[in-house]
């Protein structure tokens, strides 16, 4: 799979009107994100994570400044990007095939190249016996790896993840970062994950950046140095996590 082209974030800067109020929610945000890279983002509650995430899928476009993608001001929707929720959203009346199916509406594919495309990424995120199973017949874990093929499916070069683990219990928290990151070698593609665990940002991510307190902007942005698969104990990582 072809790589994503250079995303650039330049002087972002996205503000709502409360009752009449302005409030800025980030300011400033200037960023190159290279093609294939894991990028972690942290940040305190209301700093703007989710909004920016909002933004680089393209379901807000009332900002200023530009975000780029390999040269174009990003506009709208596009299959080029798929996002991850905190939740799965699967419909519970729908197989995991069908929901995973769901994102390919609008591609334009054959019926037989779809139905190809849905089970190779059933497969890939280890769901190769539920195709057929619906959500209730689900672990959270379960549901959040379908929610994983439903937005890989199109073959996206960007794939955003909005806090995708922050409902598991620890276990499968642990379990389902280690497929993340087979995952996205596999896939050879560029992942942003949006996160309010700096051990977990630290662990997947090439790079972390901090955004500070509303107006959110970058605060540092901390270079991850260690090659994957990593050992968690790893006291390289436990040096980025603190900031060293």
């Amino acid at each position: 799979m072809a790589l994503a082209g250079v995303i650039e974030l330049v002087d972002v800067k996205k503000q709502y009107r409360v009752d009449r109020e302005v409030l800025s929610v980030f300011e400033g945000l200037s960023l190159t994100i290279r093609p294939g890279e894991f990028l972690s983002i942290v940040g305190v509650s209301g700093c703007g994570k989710s909004t920016l995430l909002r933004l680089l899928i393209g379901l807000d476009d009332e900002y200023d400044g530009e975000i780029k993608v390999s040269g174009e001001r990003l506009r709208g929707t596009s299959l080029e990007r798929g996002i991850v929720f905190q939740e799965h959203r699967l419909f519970p009346w729908l197989t995991v095939r069908e929901n995973v199916g769901l994102a390919l509406q609008n591609s334009g594919w054959s019926e037989e190249e779809k139905q190809r495309a849905i089970q190779e990424h059933i497969e890939l995120v280890g769901l190769g016996g539920f195709a057929n199973a619906y959500p209730h017949q689900l672990s959270g874990g379960m549901a959040q790896r379908a929610a994983i093929a439903r937005g890989l499916v199109n073959r996206p070069s960007i794939l955003l993840l909005d806090e995708p683990f922050g409902a598991l219990d620890a276990l499968t928290r642990t379990n389902l970062q280690d497929e993340l990151v087979r995952i996205w070698q596999t896939e050879k593609i560029t992942m942003i994950l949006v996160t309010h665990d700096v051990e977990e940002a630290v662990l997947l991510g090439d790079r972390v950046v901090v955004l500070a307190a509303r107006p959110g902007r970058i605060q540092r942005v901390i270079p991850v140095e260690v090659e994957h698969p990593r050992d968690r104990n790893d006291p390289k990582l436990r040096e980025a996590a603190e900031g060293r």
